[in-house]
């Protein structure tokens, strides 16, 4: 094992490891300066429509660029950048290679066969974690290079996968294997076909219950089959490693695989340690900066966030997860303890998927953007080139994200107004939660907010909190109409209603509430003798209105 040992501690994130990583099955180069060792520190997306920001190491992938020209252009605005992704294939010329070796910036190809966010989530993975290290503190090593350490054992491509069948890690050399292998790496998911192949075959049921590797024939067609091993700590099932195979393994190596898993064991178990440390940084942080105050330049200094021009995002899910069984009435107290335990750890997971997915989205569009889960909101700070209408800029980010996660999760997403400082960000964190609210209040999903687009409804809102923290009540007509209601079983505070509704438009108010006009037009004549309500005052149907709508919208 002294190979996987060597393996265990990742080089830096050099532009040459990411594609020795990634292999050909996804990226190539297209033309390099003669090196690829330069750090790479993050991932940038080009948008030809915003202000080109690049900072010093970063991949930037062009979205839409093709040609020549187009891409001697880009290199010449982004001479500080690690990489810059073209989709394949790349029209390299004289002027490219000429390009390329003046500013430093290799070119590479993207396979048409992955989506641009594939690359993002995909390049985003690779790089070294730690960036919320304190100094001196190292990145700690990580599954990309032990699954390569195991393929060199085997000699055959590995990937590493959680127990959902989501792509963790994998090896290099994908390019040997098949077709649901290279699906498997670009969507780093094992494709649902396959799965409910393995599934009807009761193939994780031996794979979860052998302490051993086991083998596993396709039958698909394809020259090549599996090795899998289940990487367990006790009795949990942590994931599994997978190895594309033409023959089964030989012993020797099957006792490879085996001990691999163990070590693979180790790292989950410490990532997942360190990821939920990260997380509760990170959100601590994040709080600390959108609730401002005399730390919140600190935090937002060691999140590496902007700290000018940014608007907050407060996004919530809406629906609740699937897949726990409700217990019957006649349930032990120990069973229903433990699925209401099972329902909020379940919970707890889709809301830090959500808020991992939003944090990838807002990163892909500005590299100093942030996000982290508070309680059940996943606030993100995002930051914004100057120019235009800002927030309507914003919540056009949100609305693409809800758009990209829309069938996994529903939810809504409240904006806040633009913060020009560090100290109006909690500002901005308080009007995204008001507009949240609001969505909220509303019963809608899958909607997002600005906070000027409902700025009226969410002060009516806190209007409401008043008057209910300080226990106040419906006075005046308003009052008198829903006493009369309570003590004689009418309908008139909802006749009023109607008619304020529908702007005094009797035939429309009527069908409202079902009733002939001719019975509505005797109601409100009432509404008005008992209530002592003059219709025609327009002081006084705003008066009545708003205690409508104060009173009435206490979420």
């Amino acid at each position: 094992m002294d190979y996987l040992d060597g393996m265990r501690d990742r080089p830096r994130a050099s532009l040459g490891r990411i594609i020795h990583d990634l292999g050909t099955t996804v990226l190539d180069v297209a033309a390099s300066p003669g090196h690829l060792d330069a750090e790479v520190t993050g991932v940038h997306v080009y948008d030809p429509l915003d202000e080109l920001i690049v900072p010093a190491g970063a991949i930037l992938l062009a979205v839409g660029v093709q040609g020549a020209a187009d891409i001697c252009g880009l290199l010449a605005r982004a001479p500080h950048a690690a990489g810059v992704v073209v989709k394949l294939p790349v029209d390299v010329d004289e002027r490219v290679r000429a390009a390329v070796l003046e500013s430093g910036v290799a070119v590479l190809g993207l396979t048409r066969a992955a989506s641009w966010a594939q690359v993002a989530a995909l390049l985003r993975s690779l790089l070294a974690e730690g960036e919320l290290a304190e100094p001196g503190e190292s990145a700690h090593g990580d599954l990309f290079s032990l699954a390569n350490a195991v393929c060199a054992l085997l000699d055959a491509p590995v990937t590493i996968e959680d127990r959902s069948s989501r792509v963790l890690a994998y090896s290099g050399r994908q390019d040997e294997a098949d077709q649901g292998r290279v699906e498997t790496v670009l969507g780093r998911q094992v494709p649902e076909r396959y799965l409910r192949l393995l599934d009807e075959r009761g193939v994780f049921k031996r794979l979860y219950q052998s302490q051993d590797p086991i083998h596993i024939e396709l039958d698909d067609g394809s020259p090549l089959n599996r090795e899998a091993v289940a990487v367990r700590a006790g009795d949990e099932i942590l994931g599994s490693i997978w190895v594309a195979v033409r023959d089964p393994l030989s012993a020797q190596r099957r006792r490879a695989l085996a001990d691999a898993a163990k070590i693979v064991a180790l790292r989950l178990l410490h990532e997942r340690a360190g990821a939920d440390t990260q997380r509760r940084l990170r959100a601590d942080l994040l709080s600390t900066v959108l609730a401002g105050g005399a730390g919140a330049a600190e935090a937002a200094g060691r999140l590496g966030i902007a700290t000018a021009r940014l608007c907050v995002l407060a996004a919530q899910l809406t629906g609740s997860p699937h897949g726990v069984t409700a217990r019957s009435a006649a349930a032990s107290v120990a069973e229903q303890v433990a699925d209401h335990a099972a329902e909020s750890a379940r919970a707890e997971s889709e809301r830090q998927r959500f808020c991992d997915a939003l944090a990838l989205h807002v990163a892909a569009i500005h590299p100093k953007a942030a996000a982290a889960l508070a309680g059940s909101v996943a606030y993100a700070v995002l930051p914004l080139t100057p120019g235009g209408d800002e927030e309507a800029r914003a919540v056009r980010v949100a609305e693409s994200f809800l758009a990209r996660v829309g069938p996994r999760h529903a939810a809504n997403i409240g904006v806040g107004r633009l913060a020009l400082s560090l100290a109006q960000v909690a500002r901005s964190r308080a009007d995204a939660d008001r507009a949240l609210r609001v969505l909220r209040t509303r019963g809608v999903s899958g909607q997002v907010a600005g906070y000027a687009a409902v700025h009226f409804e969410s002060l009516l809102l806190q209007v409401a909190d008043v008057a209910a923290a300080e226990e106040q009540a419906p006075t005046g007509p308003y009052r008198r109409l829903l006493d009369h209601d309570a003590e004689h079983g009418t309908e008139l505070a909802a006749t009023l209603e109607a008619y304020l509704d529908a702007f005094g438009d009797v035939s429309v108010a009527a069908a409202r509430v079902h009733v002939h006009p001719n019975t509505f037009r005797y109601r409100l004549r009432r509404l008005a003798e008992i209530g002592g309500l003059d219709l025609g005052d327009p002081d006084a149907r705003l008066t009545v209105q708003l205690q409508l709508r104060i009173f009435g919208r206490r979420d």
